[in-house]
C-alpha cells in the first residue's frame, strides 16, 4: 500500500499570479494555473467560498496540449458541493464539458474530479476554467489535489508549469 503522503499532491493552482484577489476569487473569469498529469491517474480542484453570499461562476475544466495551452479543450468531469458550511457533501454529479455554474451562498465547497484518461486525446495537462456569471465578490481559494501516481516516489517531480 502507498503511504498518503506519496499518494497525494497538494497544489495552489489559484495563486495571486492567476486568481486577482481571494476577496473575489472569480473576478476577471480566471483559469488555474496548468497541471501536468502525466505521472498521475487523477486531479481534484477545490473551491473554497467563504464570506459572499452572491458571487457565482461557471466552471470548466479544460485538458490542454502544452503549457501555454495552445489549444484547450473543455472536457466531461464529475463534481460534487458540500454547502453551508457542513462536513457533507452531496452526491457525485456528471458535468459534461460546458461545466456547471456554482451556486450563490457563503460558506460552500466545491470538488470537480477529472480523470487523465479522459483527457482530449494525448493530452497531459489541465486546468479549470472559471467563467464569471455574477460579479459580487465572493472571497474563497482555490486548489488541486492529484492522486493515484502512476508511478509512487519519496519526492514527486514538479507538475505546475
Amino acid at each position: 500500500m502507498i503511504p498518503f503522503v506519496e499518494a497525494h499532491k497538494f497544489i495552489n493552482v489559484g495563486n495571486s499570479s492567476f486568481v486577482a484577489a481571494n476577496e473575489d476569487i472569480f473576478n476577471g473569469s480566471p483559469a488555474t494555473d496548468i497541471v501536468n498529469l502525466k505521472y498521475w491517474r487523477d486531479c481534484i480542484f477545490t473551491i473554497q467560498k467563504g464570506a459572499g453570499a452572491a458571487g457565482t461562476a461557471t466552471v470548466t475544466i479544460e485538458s490542454c496540449d502544452t503549457v501555454v495551452p495552445g489549444t484547450p479543450t473543455a472536457v466531461a468531469f464529475k463534481y460534487r458541493a458540500m454547502t453551508l458550511a457542513t462536513d457533507t457533501w452531496g452526491a457525485w454529479t456528471d458535468a459534461a464539458a460546458a461545466g456547471f455554474t456554482t451556486t450563490a451562498g457563503a460558506n460552500d465547497m466545491y470538488e470537480m474530479w477529472v480523470r487523465a484518461d479522459g483527457l482530449y486525446s494525448t493530452d497531459h495537462y489541465v486546468r479549470m476554467q472559471l467563467t464569471e456569471v455574477d460579479s459580487t465578490a465572493c472571497d474563497g481559494g482555490i486548489q488541486a489535489v492529484l492522486f493515484n501516481p502512476r508511478y509512487a516516489e519519496d519526492v514527486n517531480p514538479t507538475v505546475l508549469t
